[in-house]
């Protein structure tokens, strides 16, 4: 990703479901523009979901999911209908196609019931209209099921309604919170903020990571100043600063190292926290990480990772948090890993959970787990935090947030 391209995670996500052969992947060539669904006659072509970030006027940048049919059949069939309703934990408008030549099926009936019951704003598209008439149109527009103003009747072939099905989408979104972000509020104009980012064998090649970037951003656009420093020359850096930053901000992995060179009165944060808080969880993962005190011989960890990635022999989630957690606990901890989409719908077997600062997640989804692990009165934090609170710093690390 470019540092100038908007992130997945901030960008709305917009779901595509329906049968097979309702139009999904027509509808999604038609709103684009371009060809970027596979559109076939054949049953069951869309078999994942298929993701693609993209600029979409008026809303611009969004990431479109297409999704399997929900009418699918078999084993395999099965398991890609699971598959599309797992999509909708971070879907922040979906977009229910049917059929008009069929009308609405129980298929398409369970999944808005789904919706609605989230709580997700949605548009329903009735396709193929050009090959139904007014009279089966104003019957399905007219059900009980679909809330005043939220169906459209578009037709693919004659581009009939496209450009109102777009507005249409873009009216679901939701108002953007100008002031929901990662730092600025914590900081003023000219602040020194400096930022603590590790370079080792599991750090990419050539780039910072996307909390890093995302958060010298937020920084940049409050007219703040940024110092990104390796935690090797830390301690050099605020000797030569001439003042005290406003506030230093570290990778989690080189917390214990950094409080230690950090003076007491100059406030310490990590970027896992911020993007707890930015997620609109940290109270939540706080709180959850004080039953690192409570574990017993074979209590089970969840250690679970929003994205994807090779891992490296350092690698955090993998290697160095089953280490501290043994190291801190003196117990004989038990450990399972999940990584990208993969997030057991079952928690009870744990006996908490860590998850990962959840850049790459949008917020609905990051909310999701949270609710999902709160459902189930299974204790979640996050890799931040539950380093800050085994290196004994976690209480300093939080003091910016005097509501928690």
């Amino acid at each position: 990703m470019s540092l100038n391209s908007t992130p997945s995670s901030d960008r709305i996500h917009i779901g595509i479901f329906g049968r097979r052969n309702a139009g999904k992947s027509s509808i999604i060539n038609a709103i684009t523009g371009q060809n970027l669904a596979i559109v076939s006659d054949i049953k069951g072509t869309t078999t994942d979901p298929v993701t693609k970030a993209m600029e979409l006027l008026p809303l611009g940048p969004v990431v479109i999911i297409d999704t399997p049919g929900l009418d699918d059949e078999g084993e395999l069939g099965l398991l890609r209908i699971q598959k599309a309703y797992q999509v909708l934990n971070k879907t922040d408008i979906a977009v229910l196609v049917i059929d008009a030549s069929v009308g609405m099926t129980a298929a398409d009936e369970k999944i808005l019931g789904r919706i609605q019951k989230k709580q997700i704003p949605y548009v329903v598209v009735c396709n193929k209209a050009d090959l139904s008439s007014e009279k089966q149109l104003g019957s399905l527009s007219g059900t009980a099921k679909i809330a005043a103003g939220q169906f459209i009747a578009v037709s693919t072939v004659t581009g009939e309604n496209i450009y109102e099905l777009k507005e249409l989408i873009a009216r679901q979104a939701p108002v953007p919170d100008e002031q929901h972000r990662i730092v600025a509020d914590l900081i003023r104009p000219s602040d020194f903020i400096v930022l603590v980012v590790p370079i080792d064998k599991s750090a990419p090649k050539g780039r910072l990571i996307l909390p890093q970037q995302q958060t010298i951003r937020d920084i940049l656009d409050t007219g703040a100043v940024s110092i990104v420093v390796r935690d090797s020359e830390l301690k050099d850096t605020l000797a030569g600063l001439g003042k005290k930053p406003s506030l230093v901000i570290t990778d989690s992995q080189a917390f214990g190292k950094v409080s230690r060179e950090v003076p007491a009165d100059v406030p310490l944060t990590s970027f896992s926290i911020l993007f707890a808080r930015y997620k609109g969880n940290l109270e939540t993962v706080v709180h959850g990480a004080g039953t690192l005190d409570e574990l017993q011989d074979g209590d089970t960890i969840l250690i679970s990772e929003g994205c994807t990635h090779h891992r490296q022999c350092e690698d955090i989630g993998t290697v160095k948090l089953p280490l501290l957690v043994k190291k801190h606990t003196g117990k004989e901890i038990n450990f399972e890993f999940t990584s990208g989409t993969e997030f057991p719908l079952d928690l009870s077997k744990y006996r908490m959970i860590i998850h990962c600062g959840g850049c790459t997640l949008n917020e609905r989804e990051m909310k999701y787990r949270l609710k999902c692990a709160g459902d189930q009165e299974i204790p979640i934090t996050n890799y931040g935090i539950a380093i800050a609170h085994m290196n004994g710093i976690l209480k300093r690390s939080i003091e910016m947030f005097p509501d928690l």
